[in-house]
């Protein structure tokens, strides 16, 4: 009896994808063999308390037990599922409206954005996609990557659809959806947890409506408000992080390239050398800290919060309160814009000096004059004391650290824990800190790499799908693309992340103990093609090497034998 078995249990995400991936090791010894297409499914297994709203079961035998009975008792659960299965009838509901919706075709339009725009951003939209198709909706995905905007949604394409769902880590600007139901989400949840973000969506948006300045950080829905407070200060920073990224990126590369004439060759005037270091650290560099300051600002008050936000961020260079400093002026110079964007009521003749004349003219000298007096010196001495500790701080606290931010690379694989020890990093560059940077791109590195060679030597317990999953994760990995782990992360969480967790955290400490120096915040190993990047590169990529055998050497043993499937 072909078997398809779906997880509607409220209670937690771990419980019930253990409950699920119990019942697909034991479905083989009892006869149900499995099939993850609806149509092709002669029995319909459900764990939880009910039946999905979303799907259309009706004709179908369906069971539906608790996630409890099915891990501690599997083989006593299917047995029930194959006696005690009943032919679904479609239930009414009190409101026929609301369920012709729920259960008719879907038609979405989408937007994913995540802060670096180049994975995270993709693969959300290539799920959103793939699950939107298995349920027959229709859906146009428009991605906002580090390349602009792709495969753009039109007028006519807002205007016929039913729903639209933001799947985005960064403030993006959503107008052009006043008056329709929207849902807001991450791209790490529509990525890793696909069915029930749509599920949601059709539940739980809300009509929304532009309101002048009010950019889409700004907006929840009503039943999800606590949440998205909780969030929205990361979310800000993020944004501010996306827009910082390209100058920190031109800006290392660029100072990479000048030491392949010499680690101080850059010193002799008129060279080319020292040209380079003036794009690299006198310009792009001495650009990164406005910029997200600028750009923090924004997320929070959109134009009106760009110059004081980029004030700001200059003041926290130029006193030298530096990253630190940036985030606290871009928060600062965002909020004191959008406080009076809201607050400040003038006569209608002098609305229009509002956002050109009145908010930049006092939020910029609100957040310069707190930046001079009260900030800058204490966060200035906050900064000076961490880049002496860093720069003089002994074998053990090295290995500490790195293996501390080599773990938090590898335990969301691009959400907020690794951005967060990502940006620690990018921010330590500006102080000519180079050791937490390598760390951090060595480590980055090891999940997709592990995957690959945990398919390679461990093959016979890999489907053919994971295995062509591995090489592509072998090319990300090599660019420093850490979400290419991610797949075999959502499938198998269990197994996948204390062994990621564990290698990069040994690839983290061992860099740090024998001192690695990286210029570049970003590249991979194409790095390498810049003599004077990365020093020493032999102890690098040992370093990387030993993270990555290790992790896929865990792995290989922990993991089992995927279940085959049958159609």
């Amino acid at each position: 009896m072909k078997t398809l078995i779906i997880s509607n249990d409220k209670q937690g995400q771990a419980r019930a994808y253990l409950a699920r991936h119990t019942l697909e090791n034991a479905a083989a010894k009892y006869g149900l063999p499995l099939v993850t297409d609806m149509n092709d499914a002669e029995l319909v297994i459900i764990i939880g308390e009910s039946a999905p709203i979303t799907l259309n079961l009706h004709g179908k035998k369906v069971f539906t037990g608790f996630a409890e009975q099915a891990i501690r008792e599997p083989g006593k659960f299917l047995q029930n599922a194959k006696t005690q299965a009943s032919i679904y009838q479609q239930q009414d509901t009190a409101n026929a409206t609301d369920n012709a919706v729920q259960h008719k075709p879907v038609n979405i339009v989408a937007i994913t954005a995540c802060p670096t725009g180049v994975a995270h951003t993709f693969m959300a939209a290539k799920a959103l996609e793939t699950e939107a198709q298995k349920r027959g909706w229709q859906i146009k995905v428009e991605t906002r990557g580090s390349v602009g905007t792709g495969n753009s949604i039109n007028e006519g394409e807002i205007a016929a659809a039913d729903l639209v769902v933001v799947a985005a880590d960064i403030d993006v600007d959503l107008t052009q959806f006043s008056g329709k139901r929207l849902y807001r989400t991450s791209t790490g949840a529509a990525l890793k947890k696909t069915a029930q973000e749509l599920d949601k969506a059709l539940t739980e948006a809300e009509t929304y409506t532009a309101k002048g300045n009010v950019s889409s950080s700004n907006y929840s829905n009503n039943s999800n408000n606590k949440k998205q407070e909780s969030t929205s200060a990361y979310q800000h920073l993020m944004t501010g992080v996306s827009y910082m990224l390209p100058m920190v990126v031109a800006g290392g590369l660029c100072i990479a390239l000048s030491f392949v004439f010499g680690i101080e060759a850059f010193k002799e005037s008129s060279t080319l050398a020292a040209a380079l270091m003036q794009i690299g650290g006198g310009s792009a560099l001495a650009l990164m800290v406005p910029v997200l300051a600028g750009y923090i600002a924004y997320s929070i008050a959109g134009r009106t919060g760009l110059a004081p936000g980029l004030v700001g961020g200059m003041l926290a260079v130029s006193t030298g309160a530096g990253f630190l400093g940036g985030i606290i002026a871009g928060f600062l110079a965002g909020y004191v814009a959008k406080f009076l964007t809201t607050k400040l009521h003038l006569p209608q003749s002098m609305e229009a000096l509002k956002p050109i004349l009145i908010i930049p003219l006092v939020a910029t000298l609100a957040t310069g004059l707190i930046m001079i007096y009260v900030v800058g010196k204490p966060v200035a001495a906050i900064m000076e004391w961490l880049t002496h500790w860093l720069k003089s701080m002994g074998t053990t606290n090295a290995v500490i650290l790195g293996a501390i931010l080599g773990g938090m690379m590898c335990t969301d694989m691009g959400g907020p824990v690794n951005k967060a020890a990502y940006a620690f990093g990018v921010g330590l560059l500006s102080a000519q800190t180079y050791g937490p940077m390598a760390a951090i791109m060595a480590a980055g590195m090891v999940p997709p790499l592990a995957m690959w060679l945990a398919t390679v030597i461990a093959r016979n317990k890999f489907d053919q799908s994971e295995r062509e999953g591995g090489k592509a994760a072998l090319v990300l990995g090599l660019c420093f693309i850490s979400e290419g782990a991610i797949p075999f992360a959502a499938k198998d969480p269990v197994r996948v992340l204390p062994s990621c967790i564990l290698g990069g955290a040994v690839t983290g400490a061992l860099s740090m103990y024998f001192g690695v120096q990286l210029m570049a915040p970003h590249g991979g190993l194409f790095v390498l093609l810049i003599p004077g990047a990365i020093t020493p590169v032999l102890i690098y990529l040992g370093a990387i090497l030993v993270g990555t055998i290790l992790t896929a050497g865990v792995y290989g043993v922990v993991k089992r034998k995927d279940v085959e499937v049958v159609g």
